[in-house]
């Protein structure tokens, strides 16, 4: 009754995600009440948390053995048991070699399980000198203390927040990206060394750029939408006098923008950077229907232009122009309309002028059959995907036959799951290609993993280094801020 199960995904424990991913796990520890007595303060009631969340090392052996039994077929009393999710016991560091988890997990071959597989871990505090970590050598004693074996094997791994800048139109870019690289290497020479060009590495990619592009923001413009609008139209009037040309952002018209912007899209440029209320768009369509209805201006569109206005625009070419009533949702629904064709154009000119892709392969995104919202909808994929070209061609300078590959990655993954900026692309590269990033940085995660035996005879000895804590349950008074945490962990 004083313990309590928790089903969760393992990579929200950070210890877990280190070996068992996001696959659903067990995490067991002692129930905690949420009632507070008023006369417990809040500050003993987290301390209280604190201790009671842990477990001692003979709890855990007893609960390791049940955990056992009930997988082994000799002596379960239940046929053909399913395998158990991986279980995972929060400890107290009571026993003598302080352990914080213990963690066991079947091992299955095909649908019969033939064995368990333990996992012990400890960890140590934060310490900013180098010389206290662990060496090489001892943690081979640590992992022959479990293991007597004739040879062993050393892998490494790291991981590096990469974080750019580059210059564009004489102004400093700081990249706002989530990007990360992977490392796995043989032959570890050192602790903390850095991983050599020979490893593998792997560029995980999330959040792009955030240019705004897609999110309607507060007013650019100190000039009221309607005002910006007549401007427009009387200088389209004037014989004498060109339209000035209105552009994106910076970052935009110098990646994705175009010079070739017809008279709708620099419409939508205008309305996108002034518009403050649903009455500004009603009024500034109606300016324009009538300028159109009156003759008052011949503007010239591209022929494959899609939207409302841009029919209302051929079809005065005619002088025969529908009625639209300007109520509902119909100006908002129009102006939507307006800025889907220009930011399609836009992606269609940057992916195929860099020749990283062909109208053919867009078509499931460019479509204009599906309704209003699906249409949004398959934009802001082409958009994830666009901003995450855009800083591995700004930011890191990918060579073109990566930026290929992982544009078609991204373009095929759209195609059949559903929108989502948290998704990782993963992509394998040289490390050559970026080692003017990592090689002057500190990694974020750095790791060592000794190895010997096959089979189930296996054991391996992991030490893990982050610059974040890995072990939530336990507080270490060292006093030592942003070090990182050294973390051995003993897979047996």
């Amino acid at each position: 009754e004083d313990i309590q199960i928790l089903k969760m995904n393992g990579d929200r424990v950070a210890v877990v995600n280190l070996y068992c991913g996001n696959q659903p796990v067990f995490i067991c520890e002692k129930y905690v009440s949420n009632v507070i007595d008023d006369k417990t303060s809040l500050l003993n009631t987290v301390l209280l948390t604190m201790k009671m969340c842990l477990h001692s090392f003979s709890f855990f052996r007893q609960l390791l053995s049940q955990y056992t039994l009930s997988q082994n077929a000799n002596v379960s009393a239940v046929d053909n048991n399913p395998a158990l999710h991986p279980l995972w016991v929060r400890c107290d560091m009571s026993d003598p070699a302080e352990t914080t988890w213990f963690g066991a997990e079947t091992v299955s071959v095909g649908s019969k399980v033939s064995g368990v597989k333990l996992y012990s871990v400890t960890c140590k505090g934060a310490t900013l000198d180098k010389k206290s970590l662990i060496t090489l050598d001892e943690l081979k004693q640590e992992h022959k203390k479990r293991h007597h074996p004739s040879s062993m094997a050393i892998k490494g791994n790291a991981r590096f927040n990469l974080f750019g800048s580059t210059i564009v139109e004489n102004t400093m870019i700081e990249s706002q990206s989530s990007v990360t690289v992977d490392f796995k290497w043989s032959h570890v020479e050192s602790i903390l060394e850095t991983p050599p060009l020979s490893s593998t590495a792997t560029l995980t990619l999330a959040d792009g750029l955030r240019t705004g592009e897609t999110e309607w923001m507060e007013p650019l413009e100190t000039t009221s939408a309607v005002n910006l609008t007549k401007t427009y139209l009387e200088e389209l009037q004037s014989t004498a006098k060109t339209p000035q040309t209105e552009t994106d952002t910076p970052i935009f018209n110098s990646l994705l923008g175009r010079g070739d912007l017809d008279f709708v899209e620099q419409l939508w440029v205008r309305m996108r950077k002034s518009v403050t209320s649903y009455q500004d768009i009603g009024d500034c369509l109606k300016l324009v229907i009538e300028a159109l209805r009156y003759g008052d201006i011949k503007p010239w569109i591209h022929r494959d232009s899609s939207s409302s206005l841009s029919k209302l625009i051929l079809q005065s070419y005619h002088q025969q122009i529908d009625h639209v009533s300007l109520t509902g949702v119909t100006p908002v629904h129009m102006l939507l309309e307006m800025g889907l064709d220009k930011m399609r154009k836009d992606y269609i000119n940057y992916l195929i002028g860099e020749q990283l892709t062909t109208l053919n392969h867009l078509c499931y995104y460019l479509s204009t059959e599906v309704d209003l919202q699906e249409q949004v909808i398959r934009l802001r994929k082409l958009h994830h995907l666009l901003e995450i070209i855009v800083t591995c061609t700004t930011f890191l300078g990918l060579p073109y036959d990566r930026l290929f590959l992982l544009t078609q990655s991204c373009l095929q993954h759209y195609k059949t799951y559903p929108y989502d900026e948290d998704h990782e692309f993963k992509l394998q590269i040289k490390p050559a290609l970026i080692s003017h990033f990592y090689q002057k940085e500190h990694p974020v995660v750095w790791g060592a993993e000794v190895s010997s035996g096959h089979g189930p005879r296996e054991v391996r000895t992991t030490l893990q280094l982050s610059d974040r804590p890995l072990v939530d349950h336990v507080i270490f008074e060292t006093g030592v801020p942003h070090a990182q945490y050294l973390m051995p962990c003993h897979i047996l």
